[in-house]
C-alpha cells in the first residue's frame, strides 16, 4: 500500500527585493516514488506548474545551502522569521520563492516517519522488479499450448 503525504502552503514569489506576491502551492510526497518531492504550484491557470526534485537536496536545504544546478534550496531568515528559499531555474526563467521554514520542517519530518532515510530503496522493490524482468522467457511452444483449449488434439506435424 502507498501512501500519500501533503501540506497546501502559501509561498511568496520574490520579484524584487522589495516585493513579493502570495503563490499557493502543495508539497506531494509518496511512498511509491520515495525519493523525490514535489512542489506544485496554483499560479491561476488550468494547469498547475509541478516541480520534482530529490527529498533528500529538500531536507539538506533546510539547514544549508543545497542543490546545484535547477534546484537550489537554503535556510534564511527575512523580518525575524525562518524561510527555506528555493531558486527554481529553467530555459524559461528563474523562480525565488520563499516558504515557512516550520512548515516545510513539520511536513518533511512526517514524510521521515514513513520513509526514515536510507529506507527508500525497500519501498521500491527493486530485486523483484529485476527478478521479473531476467526471469527466462516462456518459449513460444509452450505459451501456445496455454492458448489451445483443452479440448482441442494437438495440431500433427505436416506428411505425418
Amino acid at each position: 500500500m502507498h501512501t500519500v503525504v501533503e501540506r497546501e502552503l502559501e509561498l511568496d514569489l520574490v520579484l524584487s527585493p522589495e516585493r513579493s506576491i502570495p503563490v499557493p502551492a502543495r508539497l506531494i510526497y509518496r511512498t511509491e516514488d520515495p525519493y523525490a518531492v514535489r512542489i506544485t504550484f496554483h499560479i491561476g491557470s488550468d494547469s498547475p506548474v509541478t516541480w520534482t526534485f530529490a527529498r533528500d537536496l529538500l531536507i539538506e536545504g533546510v539547514f544549508r545551502l543545497s542543490g546545484e544546478g535547477d534546484v537550489r534550496v537554503w535556510p534564511t531568515k527575512i523580518d525575524g522569521r525562518s524561510v527555506v528559499c528555493m531558486l527554481l531555474s529553467s530555459p524559461d526563467g528563474d523562480a525565488l520563492l520563499e516558504a515557512p521554514a516550520g512548515a516545510v520542517s513539520a511536513w518533511l519530518e512526517r514524510t521521515l516517519r514513513l520513509v526514515p532515510p536510507a529506507a527508500e530503496g525497500e519501498r521500491l522493490a527493486i530485486d523483484d522488479e529485476l527478478e521479473a524482468l531476467l526471469a527466462p522467457a516462456v518459449p513460444e511452444e509452450a505459451r501456445l499450448r496455454e492458448l489451445r483449449p483443452a479440448d482441442e488434439p494437438p495440431e500433427t506435424p505436416a506428411g505425418a
